[in-house]
């Protein structure tokens, strides 16, 4: 090959190059899967033999969560692992904010206690796949890479349009990918926490029970005055 065609090649290549990070950069992403999932995959159904579990609340109901264990791997693990050898039985939800979340997931009642199933903190695992959207289950945690056994469920309503999400990305310095956008202006959430908490999982069937007990009667530290207990969470696999 001539010295004018390898030019000419390497040329090429380097402009197939550059148009390829610049569509990623338009989705959201440079070169990883991010942002590829969208709301609607994560607000989906869950695909038998899926993992998902029942969170069965003492005269509510039932929460059905579904998880995604390939972008927050640890944090599924350590809440499966958890409700299988029943460390959540019995808990209460310590915390309710109407139109906010509802938290759990603390033996001690009072916030401050809980353990992962490795004894100390484990590290967050943020995606751009996830957003705490209404209905997401999140990690709880005190600051960066503090997670236990503590999780809430985003029970938030309220819809958010761009101009809210655009000026809110440029308080937090964290960009919301167009696909982020539209799927908090039809679902709601709470885009504030995004980056902040681990989403690992997400209500499929149950919202209202969510509801339902977010607005339960509080006291002081936003703990209802009636215990609002977990009496069991099953893990099982979808349509098995």
């Amino acid at each position: 090959m001539k010295k004018n065609q390898i030019t000419i090649l390497v040329v090429l290549i380097i402009l197939i190059a550059v148009v390829g990070i610049g569509a990623a950069i338009r989705n959201g992403r440079t070169g990883s899967s991010a942002g590829t999932a969208g709301y609607k995959a994560q607000l989906a159904e869950p695909k038998k033999g899926d993992t998902v579990a029942e969170i069965v609340v003492k005269d509510f109901g039932s929460i059905h969560v579904k998880f995604f264990e390939k972008e927050a791997p640890k944090a599924v693990e350590n809440f499966t692992t958890h409700a299988t050898k029943g460390y959540f039985n019995g808990l209460i939800f310590h915390r309710v904010i109407d139109n906010f979340m509802i938290q759990g997931g603390d033996p001690t009642g009072t916030g401050t206690g809980g353990e992962s199933i490795w004894g100390g903190a484990f590290k967050d695992e943020f995606s751009d796949n996830l957003q705490p959207y209404r209905g997401a289950l999140c990690m709880a945690n005190s600051g960066a890479d503090t997670n236990g056994s503590q999780f809430f469920i985003v029970q938030d309503k309220d819809t958010y349009d761009k101009a809210t999400l655009d000026s809110l990305a440029q308080q937090t310095g964290v960009t919301l990918s167009e696909d982020a956008i539209e799927g908090y202006s039809k679902v709601g959430g709470t885009p504030w926490l995004y980056r902040a908490h681990t989403v690992f999982g997400q209500v499929y069937d149950g919202m209202d029970v969510v509801d339902s007990i977010a607005a339960t009667k509080t006291g002081e530290n936003d703990k209802p005055v009636t215990d609002v207990a977990i009496e069991k969470i099953i893990v099982s696999k979808y349509g098995e």
